[in-house]
């Protein structure tokens, strides 16, 4: 769906993947005036394809939208042009168990311009990739390195949005830290550098004497994770008391179990976290009891497998 004179049409129109023509002038390729969106349709056992909390995507893109000045795409429009690319592409999402349909959903600046403002116009732009099980053979708990030079995100910059120019600048950082031997980094807040932001590109989460715990997202450099939302319901709904507060590290690395969460992994077990000083490991390296029973209950939500009590889960075909 493009834009005209900065009104977003009623629908958009079906293309075969391809290349795409672009303004060098774009403001999306001078500016990094974009965002993205990423969320999965899966088969239920019954063979029926779903999605999981499409609206929450949307929200979100209008709340990015509003941070980056961009002309905002309706719910509407958003969640009715993602079913219309998944039924289009039926034929790739695979059997129920083998994986997902990924969805990434852009927003692009695609009008010209030369100095620095908005863009004249915008365009919507989702596609589709079948992906296989993010953890094949099972849940596997992964190890993390506290960034100590880095940070993700400043105070009253674009961290809380998901824009495209926050993640080349992790990439680095994650390199780096893959060299060391662990698979992610965890990124502390920029002014005291004290308390847990984000991990890598998804949320951090930590149990400690049966209450959950998760970095509160108001001071607005962390993204509102849609899997980070429906977690801490899930917990809720399971009789565990939900803290969303600031997180120190030293807080974490004292816990019972830690794990993150976002839309690949869904929850990911987090076995070990180091500060380069001093390494904490949680559950003798196995996945934790807290982290596995809220797994297995939105996993098997997202499915069909379990009740939906809050209607998350929408049907595409």
């Amino acid at each position: 769906a493009e834009t005209a004179n900065g009104v977003w049409p009623e629908k958009g129109e079906l293309r075969p993947f391809g290349n795409i023509t672009m303004s060098p002038a774009a403001g999306v390729l001078n500016y990094g005036q974009g965002l993205f969106e990423g969320l999965k349709a899966q088969r239920t056992e019954s063979g029926e394809v779903v999605l999981f909390r499409p609206e929450k995507n949307a929200e979100r893109m209008q709340l990015g939208a509003k941070r980056l000045a961009m002309a905002e795409p309706s719910t509407e429009l958003f969640v009715e042009s993602v079913k219309a690319v998944v039924k289009a592409n039926l034929r790739w999402v695979p059997p129920h168990g083998k994986g997902a349909l990924y969805i990434r959903p852009c927003l692009w600046g695609s009008g010209p311009l030369l100095g620095v403002g908005p863009a004249p116009e915008y365009t919507l732009c989702i596609y589709v990739c079948p992906v296989g099980p993010y953890f094949k053979g099972g849940l596997s708990p992964i190890s993390l390195l506290v960034a100590q030079n880095n940070h993700r995100a400043p105070s009253g910059g674009q961290g809380g949005v998901k824009a495209i120019g926050n993640y080349a600048p992790g990439i680095m950082v994650s390199r780096a830290a893959k060299k060391e031997g662990f698979a992610e980094v965890i990124y502390l807040d920029a002014q005291e550098h004290k308390y847990i932001e984000e991990v890598g590109a998804a949320n951090f989460f930590c149990v400690k004497d049966n209450v959950v715990y998760t970095p509160d997202i108001a001071v607005g450099t962390i993204l509102p994770g849609i899997t980070r939302l429906s977690v801490i319901q899930l917990a809720k709904d399971l009789g565990h008391e939900v803290k969303e507060e600031r997180v120190s590290i030293d807080f974490a690395l004292s816990a019972d179990e830690c794990f993150c969460t976002g839309t690949a992994a869904v929850i990911g077990p987090i076995s070990k976290i180091s500060t380069g000083e001093k390494t904490s490991e949680y559950c003798g390296g196995e996945v934790g009891p807290v982290t596995r029973k809220l797994y297995e209950q939105l996993t098997g939500l997202q499915v069909k497998k379990l009740d939906d009590p809050h209607g998350w889960v929408v049907s595409v075909a």
